[in-house]
């Protein structure tokens, strides 16, 4: 029997509103796909920002700071690298102890102070300013060998040429006028960071002590 013409249409009706509904649902179903890749997109650049401000925030404090050249271990006469400031915070020495207090300084022996957390201050005239002494010795222990071995001193050094004051720590340099605020601040926040210390300022593994 030949169906009717109204049962073509109901037939023809019926999947029409199927395939409607299959292509709603596949719709839904590539938006939803889309917003959760957009949504996933941008919380990952979030967060990436995020751990991205905190390590370059992590070594802030006074001074200017440099890039870390690390603290590898140089043989007496063995080639120098090229070091990124003058004078050097950072880089490849010989391990060389710090002895006495307001002498002038080898690059090793700055280099191996400060790599453990000693800060120094140098000074360009023939006598310590007026009061550095005093100075160096409101912010630390006074200088003795042992002392400067684990970081824990500051040393005050002639240095020709220089102008004013100018402190060093690991990574850091601060050139100053004269005692002030500005220098204290430098000193009180490095003293005991050196290579690869935290915030605690404890010191890092492997550190050379001299007797």
């Amino acid at each position: 029997m030949t169906p009717s013409v109204g049962g073509r249409r109901a037939g023809a009706s019926q999947s029409g509103s199927r395939l409607l509904r299959v292509l709603e649902v596949l719709a839904i179903g590539v938006a939803s796909l889309a917003l959760s890749i957009g949504l996933i997109v941008l919380l990952s650049g979030f967060f990436v920002n995020r751990d991205q401000a905190g390590v370059s925030g992590s070594g802030a404090g006074p001074g200017q700071a440099f890039a870390d050249l690390g603290h590898g271990v140089l043989r007496p006469g063995q080639a120098r690298p090229a070091y990124n400031s003058d004078p050097p915070t950072s880089g490849s020495h010989v391990p060389a102890a710090v002895t006495r207090d307001d002498v002038s300084l080898s690059d090793d022996q700055l280099l191996q102070a400060l790599q453990v957390g000693d800060v120094v201050i140098f000074y360009g005239t023939r006598q310590p300013p007026p009061g550095l002494t005093q100075f160096a010795s409101s912010l630390a222990p006074p200088f003795t060998p042992s002392l400067a071995a684990v970081g824990s001193s500051v040393i005050i050094a002639p240095r020709p040429g220089t102008t004013g004051l100018l402190a060093a720590a690991w990574t850091h340099l601060l050139h100053v006028s004269g005692l002030g605020d500005s220098l204290r601040q430098f000193v009180a926040f490095w003293l005991g960071r050196g290579a690869g210390t935290g915030a605690a300022g404890s010191l890092p593994s492997g550190t050379i002590a001299f007797p």
